[in-house]
């Protein structure tokens, strides 16, 4: 049976091996005459590529390629250097997320939640820097609220739990569900955000760097502030050339690193050789975001700027290859986002949810489901 060759489209093939952004050839040595129509796989074949380009086995018999829209807006800071359609690595991401929300919109609603407030409280027409006040206030932060932290991946975390108690669902992961094999791409998206008025998500491509998430997390949070859905790419720190991109930029900036008060500490660290290190430690951003704020502001020229990002990026690359790996329930906390798991766990214990459909929704099965409950529930991380 195994042996049986298929006919198939050609172009559903080539729309199916395209939308994985990889090479298959190596994996499929006959593709390219599968594509030509020249010959046709085998019924085993065509299994195994619909696995490796996580395409539902069922679309490789449709005629024509299915059309694939995403359900938000995408944007690029350097469009050109992308494809158009999206990665089935980000598409799917983006509808695990989707079916979460749903859940916990619906459960909110049950338990008796009103609407978060902060959702689409701000227009773009506003004052950036009186957006990013009004974030900080209702945060419960101040304006100094950084330098209340150790490090900036104390600031991180702190900012994190703020966002979440405010009632936005923050997840951050660098694979698709719980698959290790489908890393995200940090070149194609930073992080994205679905608002809801009653369970807004904001979710964080734990694949980049941690020291550029602060950046990434702060431009999402200015989405929610603003109610606008999208995913995006940040590619230097840079948004796309869309208003609401803009907007989200100026104010998140604004949120980190207050222009004011960086102009005030830069006459003081100007002449110093590392004077973006010393910004980092003041505001508990990365170097990399005080260097792209003194960009902004016009305190330094564009090519110190690209000069130091590049160097910056390497030693990122490095840094990230020695964070791989740690705790598997401690990730899935990142992975799922603390509400949304603690949730899912409560409703499963109190017989208002199936076990298969809470093993559906966290993709953690059987004992793997129960020892994150129990964790999660003592609080143990």
């Amino acid at each position: 049976m195994a042996g049986i060759r298929v006919e198939v489209s050609p172009k559903v093939l080539s729309w199916a091996a395209e939308r994985t952004g990889v090479n298959l050839q190596r994996k499929f040595p006959h593709l390219g005459e599968w594509l030509s129509g020249v010959a046709q796989p085998t019924l085993r074949q065509l299994e195994e590529f619909a696995k490796v380009t996580s395409v539902p086995f069922g679309y490789l018999f449709l005629p024509e390629p299915p059309e694939e829209r995403s359900p938000i807006p995408h944007f690029r800071t350097v469009p050109q250097h992308m494809p158009e359609r999206l990665s089935a690595d980000l598409m799917e991401t983006i509808q695990i997320m989707q079916r979460r929300q749903a859940w916990m919109r619906e459960y909110l609603i049950e338990q008796g939640h009103e609407p978060v407030p902060i959702v689409g409280s701000a227009s773009v027409l506003e004052d950036p820097s009186a957006v990013a006040r009004q974030m900080c206030k209702v945060l419960e932060i101040g304006d100094d609220w950084a330098a209340s932290q150790r490090t900036w991946t104390e600031a991180l975390s702190a900012l994190k739990d703020k966002a979440e108690d405010s009632g936005i669902l923050l997840v951050t992961s660098s694979i698709v569900g719980n698959n290790t094999r489908r890393k995200l791409s940090v070149e194609e998206f930073r992080g994205f955000v679905l608002v809801d008025e009653y369970a807004p998500l904001v979710f964080i491509n734990g694949s980049d760097g941690k020291a550029a998430q602060m950046f990434t997390l702060a431009h999402e949070l200015a989405h929610v502030w603003l109610g606008r859905s999208a995913s995006f790419d940040l590619r230097d720190l840079q948004p796309a050339l869309d208003e609401t991109e803009q907007v989200c930029n100026r104010i998140s900036a604004e949120f980190l690193v207050p222009g004011d008060s960086l102009r005030q500490f830069w006459s003081m660290v100007r002449e110093q050789t590392y004077r973006f290190q010393a910004v980092a430690r003041k505001y508990k951003v990365s170097e990399i975001v005080a260097a792209r704020r003194a960009l902004d502001l016009r305190l330094i020229e564009r090519d110190e700027f690209f000069y130091f990002y590049e160097e910056y990026q390497q030693r990122e690359r490095q840094k990230r290859k020695a964070e791989e790996g740690g705790n598997f329930y401690a990730t899935q906390n990142l992975r799922l986002g603390q509400s949304f798991g603690q949730a899912v766990i409560l409703a499963t214990r109190e017989g208002r949810l199936l076990y298969d459909e809470a093993y559906r929704l966290t993709g953690l099965y059987g004992r793997t489901f129960e020892r994150y409950a129990e964790l999660v529930l003592g609080g143990r991380w």
